[in-house]
């Protein structure tokens, strides 16, 4: 049996949704683990899943070359942060042949920043050419403070490591009501300034933290209204693949991107689907019907179960989520972590 990497050359199909939506944008998470433990997405005594239970990463090499011969032209490897996963850099070097053969348009990356200090230039090597960096202050004790473990300067280290390789940047920022709202705008300026767009994120009901979501959760519509009496925001027609709406900013030349899954979600144009780390394929980030991929993958040598389990799935992805918060729902919309299925 030839492997993933001594396969044929292949030739792609399409996925289409219930709803006549092309289905060409893969996240992947390669780890639920983290370094950090931000207060929003985790609480602080995680319970991980156990390594046994977790793909290969040649299962999960396998599994996205099933995804790009069914149509998917991105592919983004999330986590938890995808860079603690051991060995990781062989997983990006297996499916940066994609890359090279031309069935994939893009391999990207979504990481807090902690390890790319260590693995910028080698993601550079393998024809990484953008990443997204997750940072939601600029103050060092802040920082800690949300992040609980992590290090700003280490952060700040591992962005310049990624700029002298050459990787354009995109910095993610979480919108914390009584936390960051007052320092988004010098977040901007600075991230502009380094020739860094910019996304903010509303806060998701994802998993059971120590925290109540109705104290951090700032409406993006909010925001923006602040941003400009500050700022000349130019909505225009950007876009990368994800589900942000981008503005210009006239005054830094810049690219701002708002992700609302509360207030406007972006369900009647998602293009992607989700597989987490142990193999569940989750159509919808919030929603929580999943396809089980890893027992296709291991019932055969062969992709054909694979391929009928990620038909019979697609065919199952809902037209949206249904995301709530507010003071009458303590618990979350999906009891899973975002760190499990991946950002």
């Amino acid at each position: 049996m030839k492997n993933a990497s001594e396969s044929e050359p292949m030739t792609q199909s399409t996925m289409i949704d219930p709803f006549g939506r092309t289905i060409d944008y893969l996240r992947v998470s390669v780890t639920d683990r983290c370094d950090f433990r931000c207060v929003y997405c985790m609480a602080e005594d995680m319970t991980f899943l156990p390594k046994r239970d977790l793909l290969s990463l040649e299962e999960l090499d396998r599994l996205c070359t099933v995804f790009i011969e069914k149509g998917v032209r991105r592919l983004r490897l999330t986590g938890g942060e995808p860079l603690v996963r051991k060995n990781i850099m062989h997983l990006v070097r297996q499916i940066s042949r994609h890359l090279k053969s031309g069935a994939l348009d893009e391999l990207t990356l979504t990481s807090n920043g902690s390890q790319l200090e260590r693995f910028a230039g080698e993601l550079a090597d393998c024809g990484v050419k953008r990443i997204n960096v997750s940072i939601d202050t600029l103050d060092p004790d802040k920082f800690h403070a949300i992040t609980r473990w992590g290090r700003l300067e280490k952060v700040m280290r591992g962005i310049e490591a990624a700029e002298e390789a050459g990787l354009k940047i995109k910095l993610n920022t979480v919108a914390l009501k009584g936390f960051n709202e007052d320092e988004i705008p010098d977040m901007l300026r600075w991230a502009h300034g380094r020739g860094m767009d910019m996304t903010v994120i509303e806060t998701m009901p994802m998993g059971e933290i120590d925290a109540d979501r109705t104290d951090q959760y700032l409406p993006l519509s909010l925001l923006r209204a602040q941003l400009e009496r500050q700022f000349t925001l130019k909505d225009i027609p950007f876009k990368t693949g994800g589900p942000a709406r981008y503005v210009e900013v006239a005054e830094t030349g810049g690219k701002l991107g708002f992700i609302t899954p509360m207030t406007h979600n972006f369900c009647e144009s998602c293009n992607r689907v989700r597989i987490t780390c142990t193999g569940m394929l989750y159509m919808c980030l919030g929603q929580d019907d999943s396809a089980d991929l890893r027992a296709a993958l291991r019932a055969s040598e062969g992709n054909e179960l694979l391929a009928e389990a990620i038909n019979n799935a697609i065919a199952r992805k809902p037209k949206g989520h249904d995301f709530v918060i507010d003071r009458r729902t303590s618990r979350p919309s999906v009891s899973r972590h975002m760190s499990v299925t991946g950002g």
